[in-house]
């Protein structure tokens, strides 16, 4: 019988944050070339606070992985 890996979630989350991410960074670089800045500036933060937690789900992730195998040996 297959089980959920305990940190499938976290994978799933980080791939959510990523690709918002990429939407704000994608979104700044049009409004930087529209010459809208503060509107760019905008997104690119929006952009920094996905990526950030994005990197929060891949770090908890990891260490599900590493407990998940710990329990198995």
């Amino acid at each position: 019988m297959s089980h959920k890996h305990p940190a499938s979630t976290h994978h799933h989350a980080a791939a959510e944050h990523h690709e918002k991410a990429a939407h704000h960074h994608r979104m700044a670089a049009k409004h930087y070339e529209d010459e809208r800045a503060e509107t760019a500036a905008h997104h690119a933060h929006t952009a920094s606070g996905h990526g950030a937690h994005a990197a929060h789900h891949g770090t908890e992730a990891s260490k599900l992985h590493a407990h998940h195998h710990a329990e198995e040996d």
